[in-house]
């Protein structure tokens, strides 16, 4: 038979709700009670059932999470991956698992919403929402606790990179490198990174006053290799080619260097070339890539926290963070002035 609550009570001398606290991490439990409770967890080998532990606690100690995003790619994007990742780790630590949803169910096609509902979770994050369709605006509106990547909303809390400065930083960067003729690849317009970015990008020239072509800027979709080797085709055509790109994410960068590449050109002799993002993918290119590293696990942490603050709370606490950025410096740019 199965070890019980009451028989670690028993064991323990504590009572009934000193050990439940113990097993959901409440913080009123002194170091000692909470290290004598674990250790008899241990030593009788207690497993909660997942029910009883819904009924104790009223809570399901699940959190859903969404990923919205044209690609279709989901949690296999490396930006993604990293930070679910982090995420999950986080709220691991409290006892919580992650559901990822399919609409569909018993043959019907449902809302996130509503399949939330059915399944029973106690929060949700979604991950990288386009501007809003009606089931994104669902979630936002409805009082279910929850936590947005990648947007830009008042009504919930919303954990983003600071994506306009990062494309400063670039700007600055290649200028001091000798950079003149800055092309970008943005990435689609319907996404705040890719929108933020590019604002980001004409700021940053504006500053230098570099009067710039617009054709030194091409839409590289949702932020893929193909778009980028698509767009870097583009931007090599013109007749007065830039120095360097600034590409809007570290996929369609990759997709770029190999757009030069495939005309003859060197990178960064030719060209230097800039990402956005420091997948793991990035550090292995030929050469290195040159680009703007997101903290993925700060990102994936603070959106824990503050999905767990809400949780806690029983309510939705609409909080903006803004998590910062850095230039990592590799091989994939020149300092032309040496050149």
């Amino acid at each position: 038979m199965q070890p019980t609550i009451y028989d670690i009570a028993k064991k323990t001398g504590f009572s009934i709700t000193t050990v439940s606290k113990v097993l959901n991490n409440y913080p009123d439990v002194s170091d000692k009670t909470r290290a004598k409770i674990l250790k008899t967890i241990e030593e009788i080998g207690y497993h909660p059932n997942s029910h009883a532990r819904a009924l104790m606690t009223k809570k399901y100690w699940t959190i859903g999470v969404v990923f919205i995003e044209q690609l279709d790619i989901g949690i296999k994007h490396p930006f993604f991956n990293a930070v679910i990742e982090s995420f999950r780790k986080r709220v691991g630590g409290f006892g919580y698992d992650l559901l990822l949803v399919s609409k569909n169910i018993e043959n019907e096609r449902r809302s996130y919403l509503e399949r939330f509902q059915h399944r029973g979770v106690d929060g949700v994050i979604v991950v990288s929402p386009q501007n809003y369709d009606e089931e994104v605006k669902e979630l936002v509106e409805h009082e279910m606790p929850s936590v947005f990547i990648d947007i830009n909303s008042k009504d919930v809390s919303v954990v983003n990179s600071d994506n306009h400065y990062g494309s400063i930083l670039v700007v600055d960067y290649l200028y001091s490198l000798g950079h003149r003729k800055i092309a970008h690849i943005a990435g689609a317009e319907e996404t705040l990174a890719g929108k933020d970015r590019l604002k980001g990008y004409r700021d940053a020239i504006a500053k230098y006053q570099l009067n710039l072509p617009e054709s030194y800027i091409e839409n590289g979709g949702y932020f893929d290799s193909v778009g980028g080797q698509k767009a870097m085709d583009k931007l090599l055509l013109l007749k007065n080619r830039p120095t360097a790109v600034y590409v809007a994410g570290d996929l369609m960068a990759l997709g770029a260097m190999k757009s030069i590449r495939k005309h003859g050109l060197k990178i960064p002799e030719d060209i230097s070339i800039v990402g956005y993002d420091d997948i793991e993918l990035a550090v292995h290119s030929t050469p290195s890539l040159t680009t703007i590293r997101q903290n993925t696990d700060l990102i994936g942490a603070q959106a824990a926290d503050l999905l767990l603050q809400q949780i806690n709370a029983k309510k939705k606490i609409p909080i903006g963070m803004t998590v910062p950025v850095e230039l990592i410096i590799r091989e994939s740019t020149i300092d032309i002035k040496k050149c």
